[in-house]
């Protein structure tokens, strides 16, 4: 089929991209695309023909991994896994788990990480430690830990929850359709399920029993966030029929049902009731002014939507053809100068001029206890405001405010998350009962996601990375390459020759432990992508079932614990964890011998009591 010098060069073709990539001297996107043109070059002058004659690594066949279905499934996972993120479904349990920390700290903590664990079986993990990251540095905070000792055990539990599912990560996508390229098999949706737990619970226990003594107790000097992070803003609520706050009373001078919030004042008719507040109970009509932070006002809208109801139901969320509206919140001060000044919010119409409403105000002289409506505004008073990205946008020519655009945030829109919910479930399910395709599945999701309005095409094509787009596809290339020459056979080979001594169970050990190191220096999908031919014909020749080794490649390829680059996880807690590249390698390098040890014990039994080997 082909000259054997075309083999050694495609070998080295793959080594160079391998240092490239390990190198991190040039981007990902620039050393992906040139793998791809090499290799397309390459293959056009000396082409490699079967007995018909026929060129078998064309252009076609080079870039089909660029329509992969386990790319599309990835990136439809990816939009999935933002919708989920971008609606706030993540929100009630997160917060729930963060309230209970108070009183069991301990459980609670525990609960987080198994949580993470949960739900990146079934999400992408990135989405999952970033909506998390916050959460674990409000933990460390009141813990007074520092976040060094919960930001690497939060990624390394989102990478342990990737090896419970074919859906948990995209290095198991990839290495299950490089498996059914080679082998014309699919594997089931929890195939990895029972050895991806018991590599869970060591690795867990390992984190909790060695990360007091090999993670750093590092805290940051700047980690206070900017001035405006505990100032307080006057805002109110409207109790109109049906508002959830009717018949809500106070428990010992609090109100359970406005967390972080102080009510300073509620008029009721004529009478202004001031604190504190024993046996009292809210009525139809009454105005309630509260002081609360911008974070306390933001996680009111996100938790708990219906009690701001009166405010949401005057923002005008617009939608035209290429994307949906976004709710955002953003701070502005009132200019020296403005036309606002010695003027109340009800007399200047700001609703109905910007299509934005004034959800707080904050002022340094005074403390405030009058209804919003009322106050005149003053220079340099802070108001909080609240609308559509477009309307707000709009705002920077405003003359009367200086808008901070370094607090714009967006939120999501209620009633959103029970719909991303719902879709997500909807995903799992026709994937895990064999309806769909994972490809059909994931890319239904994704275009549920947009239609239900949870997404926005903006926002679902930012969630699109085209590191991984072009990762992916290059790695694809580079194995079709590899394949197709006859290297993957001559590799696997070696390898069978090598582990002749210990048989099978050394063959295993062998293949875990090669992906774990490559993983670490070039990417989980890639060295999926690249091991899964050479385990396929290594299988073979060892007259081992091809499941065998596919299995202990991407359990192998997700043990990206020893170097930050190794996985986009590891990257995301570096800065709130204040970490250095050497903290990877003192805690990954002993997780990834201890797992390669518990491994190489339990497969053997696992796969002789499944009969596989």
């Amino acid at each position: 089929m082909t000259g054997e010098w075309q083999m050694w060069m495609t070998m080295a073709i793959i080594g160079i991209m391998i240092v490239l990539y390990s190198l991190d001297r040039f981007s990902m996107e620039m050393v992906s695309a040139s793998a791809v043109i090499m290799l397309l070059v390459f293959f056009h002058f000396f082409p490699v023909e079967d007995d018909m004659g026929r060129n078998v690594l064309n252009s076609g066949t080079l870039l089909s991994g660029f329509a992969s279905p386990a790319l599309f499934a990835i990136m439809g996972l990816l939009i999935i896994g933002q919708g989920m993120f971008q609606s706030g479904a993540l929100e009630f349990p997160t917060r729930m788990l963060v309230d209970a920390y108070e009183k069991h700290s301990f459980l609670a903590l525990a609960a987080v990480f198994i949580f993470v664990v949960v739900i990146s079986a079934f999400l992408n993990n990135t989405p999952v430690v970033v909506m998390f990251i916050p959460i674990m540095a409000a933990i460390a905070a009141q813990s007074k830990v520092a976040p060094s000792r919960l930001m690497i055990p939060l990624s390394f539990m989102s990478i342990f929850g990737g090896m419970l599912t074919v859906i948990g990560s995209s290095t198991n996508l990839l290495a299950v359709e490089a498996f059914a390229n080679v082998t014309g098999e699919r594997i089931d949706f929890f195939a990895l399920f029972p050895i991806g737990i018991v590599l869970t619970i060591i690795g867990g226990t390992y984190l909790l029993l060695a990360s007091r003594w090999l993670l750093p107790d590092r805290t940051a000097q700047n980690v206070r966030g900017g001035e405006s992070d505990g100032k307080q803003f006057i805002a109110q609520i409207e109790i109109n029929r049906g508002h959830p706050l009717i018949g809500r009373g106070a428990v010992a001078g609090m109100f359970p049902d406005l967390p972080d919030v102080t009510v300073r004042m509620v008029q009721r008719r004529e009478e202004a009731m001031l604190p504190p507040y024993d046996d009292f109970v809210f009525r139809l009509h009454d105005t309630v002014i509260i002081a609360a932070t911008r974070k306390a006002l933001t996680n009111l809208l996100r938790s708990k939507p219906d009690i701001l109801a009166g405010v949401m139901s005057e923002i005008d969320i617009q939608e035209d053809n290429n994307t949906g509206g976004e709710l955002t919140m953003v701070e502005a001060i009132v200019a020296p100068g403005s036309r606002m000044i010695g003027r109340t919010i009800a007399q200047i119409g700001f609703r109905y001029q910007t299509n934005c409403v004034i959800l707080g105000i904050q002022r340094r002289s005074r403390m405030i206890r009058s209804q919003m409506h009322s106050i005149r505004l003053e220079a340099g008073d802070v108001l909080l405001l609240l609308g559509d990205i477009k309307d707000v946008r709009a705002l920077r020519t405003d003359k009367d405010i200086v808008l901070l655009e370094w607090s714009m945030t967006g939120l999501p829109e209620p009633g959103n998350a029970r719909k991303a919910a719902m879709i997500f479930a909807l995903v799992v399910g026709t994937a895990a009962f064999g309806i769909f395709p994972i490809a059909i599945s994931a890319f239904l999701g994704a275009t549920l996601m947009v239609a239900a309005g949870c997404l926005n095409v903006r926002q679902a094509s930012r969630a699109i990375d085209r590191r991984i787009f072009l990762l992916i596809g290059s790695a694809l290339a580079m194995g079709i390459s590899l394949e197709m020459t006859g290297g993957a056979a001559m590799i696997g080979g070696w390898l069978v020759s090598m582990a002749q001594v210990g048989g099978p169970i050394l063959l295993i050990s062998l293949f875990f432990i090669l992906s774990a190191a490559l993983t670490n220096v070039l990417s989980n999908n890639a060295t999926a992508v690249l091991f899964t031919p050479i385990a396929v014909n290594a299988a073979i020749a060892a007259e081992i079932d091809p499941l065998i080794l596919l299995l202990t490649v991407i359990f192998g390829a997700n043990c990206s614990f020893a170097t930050p680059v190794a996985y986009q996880t590891n990257l995301l807690v570096m800065a709130p964890g204040h970490y250095k590249f050497r903290d990877f390698l003192a805690i990954g390098i002993p997780l990834i011998l201890i797992l390669w040890v518990v491994y190489t014990i339990v497969a053997p039994i696992y796969f002789r009591m499944t009969g596989l080997l």
